[in-house]
């Protein structure tokens, strides 16, 4: 998959077929429109293109700086390429952009940019200055400039009732299995682990110390969670804090975890953990002798939990 980030940086000797959109999670509810993307390219005749926008446009139109998304660009491209897609243009959103008028979009983007075929896009998408455009336009639109509109129609949409909104709910309510389902993937975060205060390795609970890559991330509410990790092509299982251990008075939110079955030395490594079940919330013990106790349950609630998951192993 190509990967462009700016339009202008685009060029193609072939027709497009395009679709829109932030893709935020690209999740099960997204497949309808990839697949559509992806099988009408008639043999590589088109190319098929998904053109999506950093800053989220809220971030720049809402000025809403606290909204949290599931994926980075680095993992939305990722996922993007398993559907089998061409190219992806990450276009930066900015005020200039966002006052293209409708016709503007469409002839100096969609047509003179992308050299557009074909358009698959949800039938109540709006576009143009304060998007006032909707979907009859774009047809109008398609007819003039010579390019063909399929609308993922509201019996389509319907039917999907997965949603960026609901994961996003299901991940802050501690629901990792609706969160997982909806995704039709582990809801995953990747960061790099630091230096911490190590007093899990003065309990027997050493963990690895994380800090995401890109803080406008998603993570779940806090508490502890079961997870898992690859290290050194292996899969490795383990449990994971997110919260501020006021047990120890901690006052900064930190993201440990405790690897089972890993020794070495993880410091300045990136690694990327896949979340697979809510355990209990984080709460303050009596002792830290209270605190290892839990820690020791918690443990083998994962464990057995794993076993359950992968019967045999």
């Amino acid at each position: 998959m190509k990967i462009y980030n700016s339009l202008t940086s685009f060029t193609s000797s072939r027709k497009t077929n395009v679709t829109i959109g932030t893709f935020d999670g690209v999740h099960l509810g997204h497949k309808s429109i990839l697949d559509k993307l992806t099988k009408g390219t008639n043999n590589g005749e088109y190319e098929a293109v998904v053109l999506t926008f950093f800053p989220h446009p809220r971030m720049v139109l809402q000025q809403d700086v606290a909204i949290k998304l599931l994926n980075t660009i680095d993992e939305k491209a990722t996922l993007l390429e398993n559907y089998g897609i061409d190219t992806l243009i990450i276009h930066p959103f900015d005020t200039a952009f966002s006052n293209l008028s409708a016709e503007e979009f469409v002839k100096d983007i969609l047509v003179d940019q992308l050299n557009i075929h074909k358009i698959i896009i949800g039938y109540d998408h709006r576009f143009g200055k304060n998007r006032t455009a909707d979907i009859n336009d774009l047809i109008s639109f398609g007819e003039k400039y010579d390019f063909e509109v399929v609308q993922i129609n509201a019996e389509e949409i319907n039917e999907i009732t997965v949603s960026s909104t609901k994961i996003r709910t299901a991940l802050l309510d501690g629901a990792i299995e609706f969160a997982n389902q909806y995704l039709g993937y582990d809801y995953f975060f990747s960061g790099k682990v630091i230096k911490g205060k190590q007093l899990g390795r003065t309990i027997g609970f050493p963990t690895a110390n994380i800090i995401l890559l890109e803080s406008y991330k998603l993570l779940p509410k806090n508490g502890v969670y079961v997870v898992y990790s690859t290290i050194n092509n292996k899969r490795v299982y383990g449990m994971m804090n997110i919260g501020y251990n006021p047990t120890v008075g901690e006052n900064n939110k930190t993201i440990e975890v405790h690897y089972f079955d890993v020794n070495e030395d993880l410091y300045d490594k990136i690694v990327t953990v896949s979340i697979l079940k809510f355990i209990r919330t984080e709460e303050k013990f009596e002792s830290i002798d209270a605190l290892k106790m839990q820690l020791n349950k918690d443990r083998e609630f994962s464990k057995t939990y794993l076993r359950e998951l992968t019967p045999g192993s």
